[in-house]
């Protein structure tokens, strides 16, 4: 049906459903009407950033206004930032797993409870490239977690649940095609490495912790491009995992910057 799915039988024998991190409620809010008619959700780390994109897309669809005074949906909450325009929803996820799965599970229910059908979800940002060109741009096949292994591992209670990472190949190859009519910036497909750390995690050396050589670093990094990661970063696998049970069509395209 297009419709995106929820898998908690919980939420039916509630009597409210208070998205608690994005301000807004089944009871306090018309989800329906509000919602009702998104069909892309754009999400990055930085409230700033998903403010200008959101901006960027007012202007893009030709919607009336300059887009300057676009309004942040989730204003009574300090926790992230929500902007529209048009069918288009730009939200800020911050940093690392935790936070963007926060986000997710309240905007996977947000877009249930508004019965939205079709939706597509896209992530972006920038992120550390591989052995490719500085200003590229990689659209992920598959996250992998730091053993280069296409899963995402969550603790439910003292279960290890495992997840599937692989995301919508179509819509990657469709981006791929859109990447050609903007020469300005190399763009290919590959794997997207997740992990759960900025600095020992992606082995840098310059953390308030390093228990490794720089040797050591080359080393592993040369098997994570051997594996086919192409990008690093800290949000790909809890992203896919989310994206793919939920029956939502994802994608992740993030820009190396160094």
């Amino acid at each position: 049906t297009g419709l995106v799915l929820v898998k908690n039988p919980h939420l039916d024998l509630m009597e409210e459903d208070i998205l608690y991190h994005l301000d807004l409620g089944t009871k306090t809010h018309n989800l329906p009407a509000m919602f009702g008619d998104i069909k892309f959700v754009c999400v990055g780390g930085s409230p700033n950033r998903m403010r200008a994109f959101a901006q960027f897309m007012h202007q893009e669809l030709g919607l009336a206004g300059d887009g300057e005074d676009v309004a942040d949906i989730c204003a009574g909450s300090d926790r992230y930032a929500m902007y529209r325009a048009g069918p288009v929803l730009s939200i800020s996820h911050g940093m690392g797993i935790p936070s963007i799965s926060i986000m997710l599970h309240e905007l996977i229910k947000l877009l249930h409870h508004a019965k939205c059908r079709d939706v597509t979800i896209i992530r972006i940002g920038t992120s550390g490239g591989l052995g490719i060109e500085a200003g590229s741009v990689v659209i992920t096949d598959t996250a992998v977690d730091s053993s280069f292994q296409p899963r995402f591992e969550q603790v439910v209670l003292d279960d290890v649940v495992v997840r599937s990472t692989e995301l919508d190949k179509g819509l990657a190859e469709e981006l791929l095609a859109c990447s050609r009519e903007i020469p300005d910036f190399p763009t290919l497909i590959g794997h997207t490495m997740c992990t759960y750390d900025f600095y020992e995690g992606q082995g840098r050396l310059d953390g308030a912790l390093c228990s490794f050589s720089s040797e050591k670093k080359l080393e592993y990094l040369r098997r994570a491009y051997d594996a086919g990661v192409r990008n690093i970063e800290m949000e790909s696998t809890a992203f896919a995992a989310l994206c793919g049970l939920c029956g939502l069509k994802g994608e992740s395209c993030r820009f190396h910057l160094l």
